[in-house]
């Protein structure tokens, strides 16, 4: 019953991941493209509600799917099981999100 809901988990992890993927490479592109500057893209995400909540969502989303599929890739390349398995998931997905959170705070708080 776990890997069904670990596998649903990562599915709909992947199914907001997908519209917060395109959405940040059109605002990465927008960016480039209208030449601004580190300084710039900082001044307009510092203290944004919006940018907060979306980058959020996308290090939450992006934590759980990619410690599942690092869960699934150890288990099958390395043969660990059980309790061991699953503390490398839970370990992984928290750094991944604390890695994640810290930029997000770099980033948008002021």
């Amino acid at each position: 019953m776990l890997g069904l809901r670990l596998y649903m988990v990562q599915r709909l992890s992947a199914m907001v991941m997908i519209p917060l993927t395109l959405g940040h490479i059109a605002v990465m592109i927008y960016a480039i493209q209208g030449g601004l500057t580190t300084a710039e893209i900082l001044g307009r995400t510092k203290g944004s509600v919006v940018w907060f909540a979306f980058y959020g969502l996308f290090i939450v989303a992006v934590s759980m799917h990619a410690s599942i599929g690092l869960r699934v890739i150890v288990h099958e390349t390395l043969g660990l099981k059980g309790k061991g398995l699953e503390i490398f998931m839970w370990l992984a997905g928290l750094l991944l999100l604390a890695m994640g959170l810290r930029a997000l705070f770099a980033v948008t708080l002021s």
